[in-house]
């Protein structure tokens, strides 16, 4: 049974960074692709950042030059640095991941995800 285990998620002061992975564990396929969404209480769930199979990425205007995301295929984990913080970049983030099976599967971690707090 495929599983994605985040981690990394915590309390932070405006300015600071937190880095956050997202594992797949029980997989013997790779990462093709990855994404990064948040939810901010009240508010609808939001795509972060993406990663394609190809390496590009993209992000929601609100987070560039800020977020970076990238994957490592050796760990099957992808990661988001999460730099200069702010308060409204406070959420729970949850990672999604398309993995290299025949035909490639899509697993998320909705029913996880990390909380990320951006406060003084």
């Amino acid at each position: 049974q495929v599983q994605l285990v985040e981690s990394g998620g915590g309390l932070v002061q405006p300015g600071g960074s937190l880095s956050l992975s997202c594992v797949v564990s029980e997989s013997i396929f790779s990462i093709r692709a990855g994404s990064w969404y948040r939810q901010a209480p009240g508010k609808e769930r939001e795509l972060v950042a993406t990663i394609t199979s190809g390496g590009s990425t993209n992000y929601a205007d609100s987070v560039k030059g800020r977020f970076t995301i990238s994957r490592d295929n050796a760990k099957n984990t992808v990661y988001l640095q999460m730099n200069n913080l702010k308060p409204e970049d406070t959420a729970v983030y949850y990672c999604k991941v398309v993995l290299n099976s025949p035909p490639p599967s899509i697993f998320s971690s909705w029913g996880q995800g990390t909380q990320v707090t951006v406060s003084s």
